[in-house]
């Protein structure tokens, strides 16, 4: 069993909410999603499990993670587009981080001003669709929450 914890604090959504069709229909895996939106200045987006990081982009990152469990953090949507205008990395590809540690700062208000959303879906990359607790959908969660577990 792998809890995977929210990357930062906020209201949590289902993937299906997602104004995204490769995650609302899960194509990249299960999860769910959370939302920046409300939240004043920037907001730090941690590790949801122990892993290492695989792929590093300004916008998303993957963990590899060390209880097998592969998770894919995607901040926004259709934030590729920014070409990392907005956000820090605060992490590299390669190390090896525990949850909690800091991946990358970003700016909500700046995502939704460039007119993307900011919600972060936080998906099980390969797993099948449905395949992931929807406990928390409909609630809002802290720093350190978890999300899901797998």
């Amino acid at each position: 069993m792998t809890v995977v914890r929210t990357p930062f604090a906020g209201p949590v959504v289902g993937l299906s909410d997602v104004p995204d069709p490769v995650f609302a229909e899960q194509l990249v895996g299960a999860g769910v999603a959370v939302d920046p939106t409300g939240t004043t200045g920037e907001v730090t987006a941690v590790a949801p499990v122990d892993g290492t990081i695989v792929k590093l982009h300004p916008h998303a990152f993957a963990l590899q993670g060390t209880a097998g469990t592969d998770v894919l953090v995607h901040v926004g949507i259709d934030t590729v587009k920014l070409k990392g205008e907005g956000f820090t990395l605060l992490a590299k590809e390669g190390d090896t981080v525990t949850a909690g540690d800091p991946v990358v700062r970003f700016t909500p208000t700046a995502i939704t001003a460039a007119g993307y959303s900011p919600v972060v879906p936080v998906v099980v990359l390969g797993s099948t669709p449905d395949s992931v607790p929807q406990d928390t959908v409909g609630t809002t969660v802290a720093e350190g929450d978890a999300l899901f577990e797998v």
